[in-house]
C-alpha cells in the first residue's frame, strides 16, 4: 500500500469519526403546569437511539450533536426539536386532547389522531365543561360543544320528558350509534310518539352515564354503518370512561332557574295564561326561582398494579325540581320535568403480563322522574275526563316514571405472536321505564277512582359479542393497519301491563268492559260514555303486552393503507344477517391527504343503514289524544298487526342511506380549523303516521295511526370547528368557533293509495325537518390568569318554523285545505343568541370553586303565533329550551 492510500484511508476514518462523534446530552420533560412527565420518550429522529424520562421526568442520552430529537407522551403533543450541539434541555410538551389526541372511534388504527383521520372527529373534555358551565347532563354538554348535536328539554311529550331525544347532523335520534369505551351502548325503550322531535324514534339515552365517570367524549361525524353497523348512519358517539388513578375527587353543586319570562306574551298570544300554581308569571313581575338542581359527583381511581393496571369508581347523585312556565288553559303544566336520579359507574383494567389484559366496565343509573301532563277541565266546564268528586275543578295529572339503565361490558385484549391483537368482548345492556300517574282519575270508574296509577311499562334488553383482530404493518408502505371481526347481537323488547284500573273501561255498575253487547259502559249525567283508563297516560292493558326477540350477526373487515406519510385511503366493509328481515352489504371508503405541515384534505363516501327497531316493529298502545282541548280515542297499532295490514301499510324494512363528505383541516402555531361539508340521503325513513280514520272497526278507536317506511330525505350541511389557544408567562387564551348549517328535505312521502295529508300531514314534516335549527354557532371564549379563569360563550341559533296543533284539529285532506292551514298555523320562533359566563378561582390544587349561569339573559323562544303551540306552552322547545335563565355556584374538590 503506497504512503498516498494510506494517507486518504487515514483521512477517510479521521472524518467518519468526526460524523459519528456523539455528545452526552440530559434534560427534563415537563407539562405546562410544570409537572415532571416520567415515561416520556427521546428518540433521536431517523435512529433507534432513545431513552425515557424518569420519575422526575428527567433522562440523558448520546446523540449526534446536528442531530434532531423526538418528544413524545400519550395524551400529548409530539415536538422535534434540533440539538445544534446543545447539551441541556428543558422540555414542555403541550396536552393534546382537542385535534392530537389518539381516538379510539371512526379507526381502528391505535395510531390516529384527530386531526390525521379521513373523517371529522370532535374530541370534547367533558370533565372542563362541566366544571365551567354548571351543565349537569350530557345531553346538555353536548348541545354547545359539538357543532351539529342538537338536544332540547320538552314539556307536554308523554316519556320524551323524561329522556331527552337527541340529533346528530338533523337526522333521527336513531340514526346516532352510541359507543362506550369502542363497545355499543343498548338504547332506550322508549319510542317518541307525540309532538316531539325525533317521533316515531327510539335513541340512546346519554343522560343515563354520568357526566363525573367520563374521560372524553369522541363524536364521530360521518356514517359508518361499515364498520360499526346498524344506527350509525349519523355518526357515532364515543364516550371514553375515566381511568384516573390518582384518589379521590368530586364536585359540590347547586342552580336554579328564573321564572321571570319578560314581557308582551300575554298580547303575542292574545290569550290569558295560566299555571298549574295558578300564577301567571308575566311581565317580568315574579323574579323567583325554580327547577332547584342540586348535584354531587365522587371519582375514585387506583392502580392495580405496576403494569398499568387500575380500577376508577364513580357515583354521581342528581336531584332537579320541575319548572314551571306559563301555558294555555288546557296545559297549566307546561315545564321541564323534575328528576331524581343516582349513578354508578365503575371502569377497570388488569394487564395480567405483557401479552394480555382483562377489563371490564358498566354501572347502573335509576332516575325517578315528574313531568305534567296536559290539564283537564272541570265536570261543570263540560270535561267528562275529570270526576267531580275528585277533581271539581278540573286537574293537571302527572306522569311520572322509574327508569333504570343497567350495563356491563367485559372483554380480554392478547397480543398474539405475529403481530395481530385480538380482543374479545361481550357486552350487556338494560334499559326499563315504568310509569306511573298520579293527581289523575279513571272517569269510568267515578267516585270509586283511584288518584294514582302503576301504568306498566316497557324495556329492553341487548347482548352483543364480539371477536376484534387487529395488526400494525409498520414495514409496508408507510404502515397499513388491518382489522377484522365478527360480532352476534340479541335484542328483546317487552311491554309489561299496569294495574287494571289503569287501562280499564268500566260499566255502569263498576265492573271491567270484557263484552260490550251485554255490558253499557258507564255515562255521565248527560247520558255521554264515561273514557276509561289513567287521565294524562293510559296504562298498558293485557293486549299490549309484548315480548319479542331477534338476533343478527354482522362480519366487518376495516383498513388503513398509508400509501406515503401524506397519502392515506381507508376502506371498510360489513355484511349484517337480521332473524327478522334479512341482510344487508355495506361500504366506506375515506381518504386523507397532507398538502403540507399544516393543510390535510380528506373526505369520504359510504353507505348505511338502520334496522328498524323492536319498538318500532311490535309498540301498540290504546291511549287519548287531546285535539282541541277534547279526547280522541286512538289507537296505535303494531306494524304485525291486522290493523295495519287493512290500511294498507306492509311490514317494516330497513332504512338504506348514502354519506358523502368532504373537508380539509389546518393548522398552525395554536390554532387549528376543521371545515367539511357532507351529503346524507336516507330512503325508506321510518315515520309514525298521523291519525286515520277508524271509528268503523269496532276497536273502541276513533283514529289510529302506525309505523311506516313513509319518506325519503336528503340532508346537507356544512360543520366549522375553529381553535385557537395560546399560553404565555400566566396568561392562558382559549378562543373556539363550532358552528353548523343544515337543511333537511323530504324527497318523496311513500303514502301509496292513502292520503297523503292524512298520512304524514306538513304539521309532522315540520317537526322531522326541525330536528335541527338551519344553523347554530356557538363563540366560546376563554381567559385565565394564574389561579383564575373565566368563561364566555355566545350561542346563536337559527330561526325555526314549525307548524301548530290546528293541523291536529281540522287536519288537511286537500292540497287547497292545507294551503288555507300554512297561512294560519305556521310558528315562526326567530333567530336568538344566548350567552354562558362562568367564573373559576382555584384556591389550592385542590379546591375550585365556580360561579356563573347559563343563559344569563334570560332569553326564549320568541315565536310569532297565535297560541296553537303543540306543546301547550309559550315556544315549543325547539331552539334553547323554554326554562330561561339559569344560576349555578360549583366547588370541585381533590382528596
Amino acid at each position: 500500500m503506497t504512503k498516498q492510500k494510506l494517507f486518504i484511508i487515514c483521512i477517510l476514518l479521521l472524518g467518519i469519526q468526526v460524523i459519528n462523534a456523539q455528545t452526552q446530552i440530559k434534560g427534563t420533560v415537563k407539562d405546562i403546569n410544570n409537572e415532571p412527565l416520567p415515561g416520556a420518550n427521546i428518540i433521536e429522529k431517523g435512529t433507534t437511539n432513545g431513552t425515557s424520562t424518569d420519575f422526575n421526568g428527567e433522562f440523558s442520552l448520546s446523540v449526534n450533536p446536528n442531530g434532531t430529537l423526538i418528544i413524545s407522551f400519550s395524551g400529548f403533543e409530539t415536538q422535534e426539536i434540533s440539538i445544534d450541539g446543545k447539551t441541556n434541555f428543558n422540555i414542555v410538551l403541550k396536552e393534546g386532547l382537542e385535534l392530537e389526541e389518539v381516538v379510539i372511534v371512526g379507526s381502528r388504527n391505535a395510531r390516529r389522531t384527530a386531526i390525521d383521520t379521513p373523517v371529522p372527529v370532535d374530541v370534547i373534555d367533558v370533565g372542563d365543561l362541566a366544571t365551567k358551565n354548571g351543565k349537569v347532563e350530557v345531553n346538555d354538554i353536548l348541545q354547545y360543544a359539538a357543532p351539529s348535536f342538537n338536544a332540547t328539554k320538552q314539556s307536554g311529550s308523554d316519556g320524551a320528558d323524561h329522556i331527552v331525544p337527541a340529533s346528530l347532523r338533523g337526522l333521527g335520534p336513531d340514526q346516532t350509534l352510541v359507543l362506550i369505551n369502542g363497545k355499543r351502548r343498548h338504547q332506550s325503550s322508549l319510542v317518541n310518539i307525540f309532538g316531539t322531535r325525533g317521533r316515531g324514534n327510539s335513541g340512546t339515552d346519554l343522560n343515563a352515564i354520568p357526566t363525573a365517570a367520563i374521560k372524553r367524549i369522541e363524536v364521530l361525524r360521518d356514517g359508518a354503518s361499515a364498520q360499526y353497523g346498524s344506527d350509525a348512519i349519523a355518526g357515532v358517539i364515543n364516550i371514553v370512561l375515566k381511568d384516573d388513578t390518582d384518589g379521590v375527587s368530586g364536585s359540590l353543586g347547586y342552580g336554579a332557574y328564573s321564572t321571570a319570562i319578560g314581557s308582551g306574551w300575554a298580547e303575542a298570544t292574545g290569550e290569558t295564561l295560566y299555571n298549574v300554581e295558578g300564577k301567571n308569571r308575566l311581565d317580568g313581575e315574579d323574579k323567583s326561582f325554580d327547577g332547584g338542581t342540586f348535584k354531587l359527583d365522587l371519582n375514585y381511581g387506583a392502580k392495580l398494579n405496576d403494569k398499568g393496571g387500575f380500577v376508577n369508581f364513580t357515583t354521581e347523585l342528581l336531584s332537579k325540581e320541575r319548572t314551571l312556565r306559563p301555558g294555555f288553559s288546557w296545559r297549566k303544566g307546561y315545564g321541564s320535568a323534575g328528576i331524581d336520579g343516582f349513578n354508578f359507574m365503575v371502569n377497570a383494567s388488569l394487564p395480567i403480563n405483557d401479552n394480555t389484559e382483562v377489563y371490564a366496565f358498566g354501572g347502573r343509573n335509576y332516575r325517578d322522574t315528574d313531568a305534567y301532563a296536559f290539564s283537564r277541565d272541570s265536570y261543570a266546564n263540560g270535561d267528562n275526563r275529570s270526576v267531580p268528586s275528585i277533581h271539581p275543578n278540573g286537574f293537571t295529572p302527572r306522569i311520572t316514571s322509574n327508569i333504570t339503565d343497567i350495563s356491563v361490558s367485559t372483554g380480554i385484549k392478547h397480543k398474539l405472536g405475529n403481530g395481530w391483537e385480538v380482543d374479545f368482548n361481550n357486552t350487556y345492556g338494560e334499559n326499563k321505564f315504568h310509569y306511573f300517574i298520579k293527581d289523575s282519575n279513571n272517569a269510568s270508574l267515578k267516585d270509586a277512582s283511584p288518584t294514582d296509577f302503576n301504568a306498566g311499562g316497557h324495556s329492553l334488553s341487548q347482548n352483543t359479542t364480539g371477536l376484534d383482530f387487529t395488526k400494525y404493518l409498520e414495514d409496508l408502505m408507510s404502515g397499513v393497519n388491518l382489522a377484522f371481526g365478527l360480532e352476534y347481537r340479541t335484542e328483546n323488547f317487552i311491554i309489561f301491563a299496569g294495574e287494571e284500573a289503569s287501562y280499564g273501561l268500566y260499566d255502569d255498575n263498576g265492573v271491567l268492559m270484557t263484552n260490550p253487547a251485554v255490558q253499557p259502559v258507564a255515562v255521565d249525567s248527560n247520558g255521554d260514555e264515561l273514557p276509561g283508563g289513567s287521565q294524562g297516560f293510559p296504562g298498558y292493558g293485557p293486549d299490549n303486552e309484548v315480548d319479542r326477540s331477534r338476533s343478527n350477526v354482522g362480519i366487518y373487515f376495516d383498513s388503513e393503507f398509508n400509501f406515503t406519510e401524506k397519502f392515506l385511503v381507508g376502506a371498510a366493509v360489513r355484511f349484517e344477517d337480521y332473524s327478522d328481515f334479512g341482510s344487508t352489504f355495506n361500504f366506506k371508503l375515506a381518504s386523507r391527504f397532507k398538502a403540507n405541515d399544516n393543510l390535510t384534505l380528506r373526505g369520504s363516501v359510504s353507505s348505511g343503514f338502520r334496522a328498524p327497531s323492536l319498538a318500532q316493529l311490535y309498540y301498540n298502545l290504546k291511549f287519548t289524544n287531546i285535539v282541541n282541548g277534547e279526547s280522541l280515542p286512538s289507537l296505535l297499532s303494531a306494524n304485525n298487526s291486522t290493523v295495519t295490514r287493512a290500511f294498507g301499510i306492509e311490514q317494516l324494512k330497513e332504512e338504506t342511506a348514502f354519506n358523502a363528505s368532504l373537508g380539509f383541516t389546518y393548522k398552525i402555531g395554536g390554532f387549528t380549523a376543521t371545515i367539511d361539508a357532507y351529503s346524507i340521503t336516507v330512503d325508506d325513513r321510518i315515520i309514525l303516521t298521523d291519525n286515520f280514520d277508524a271509528s268503523g272497526l269496532n276497536l273502541g278507536v276513533d283514529a289510529a295511526q302506525f309505523f311506516a317506511n313513509g319518506v325519503d330525505t336528503k340532508t346537507q350541511g356544512l360543520d366549522i370547528v375553529l381553535n385557537y389557544k395560546k399560553s404565555f408567562e400566566d396568561h392562558r387564551i382559549d378562543v373556539g368557533l363550532v358552528g353548523n348549517f343544515n337543511d333537511t328535505k323530504i324527497e318523496d312521502i311513500k303514502n301509496g293509495s292513502l292520503n297523503r295529508f292524512t298520512f304524514f300531514s306538513p304539521f309532522s314534516e315540520a317537526y322531522l325537518k326541525a330536528a335541527a335549527p338551519d344553523h347554530k354557532f356557538g363563540l366560546n371564549l376563554g381567559y385565565g390568569y394564574k389561579k383564575f379563569d373565566v368563561s364566555l360563550n355566545l350561542t346563536k341559533f337559527s330561526e325555526v318554523q314549525l307548524q301548530d296543533f290546528q293541523w291536529v284539529d281540522t287536519p288537511a285532506t286537500t292540497q287547497a285545505e292545507a294551503d288555507a292551514l300554512y297561512a294560519v298555523a305556521t310558528d315562526t320562533y326567530e333567530s336568538k343568541i344566548t350567552a354562558d359566563l362562568s367564573l373559576s378561582y382555584a384556591f389550592t390544587d385542590k379546591i375550585t370553586f365556580t360561579i356563573g349561569g347559563n343563559n344569563i339573559f334570560n332569553v326564549y323562544p320568541t315565536p310569532q303565533f297565535d297560541g296553537w303551540t303543540d306543546q301547550g306552552g309559550l315556544a315549543d322547545s325547539v331552539q334553547m329550551g323554554s326554562d330561561g335563565a339559569y344560576f349555578f355556584t360549583r366547588l370541585g374538590f381533590k382528596l
